[in-house]
């Protein structure tokens, strides 16, 4: 099971220490192309996904497309944490 997070480039301060442990933080510039990350993420066998709030807000597809997936867990997380 793979796990991924997903958070603003701009956003020096959540996922912080995961990404100090070489854990896959995956850093997004233009912020409206979130839903294509979390779909290339999902093809590449990750199971969880944490997303920072900030990036979550610009998903149209957390809610529609993989709030019933059963293989898929998404998980928002509030700015500046972990």
């Amino acid at each position: 099971m793979k796990v991924g997070w997903i958070k603003a480039k701009k956003d020096n301060k959540s996922f912080k220490i995961w990404k100090n442990l070489g854990l896959d933080v995956y850093e997004i510039e233009e912020l409206d192309k979130v839903d294509n990350i979390i779909s290339e993420l999902i093809k590449e066998d990750y199971h969880t996904l944490v997303i920072s709030n900030e990036v979550a807000g610009f998903s149209e597809d957390i809610i529609k497309l993989y709030k019933n997936m059963d293989n898929v867990n998404i998980i928002i997380t509030p700015n500046n944490k972990y």
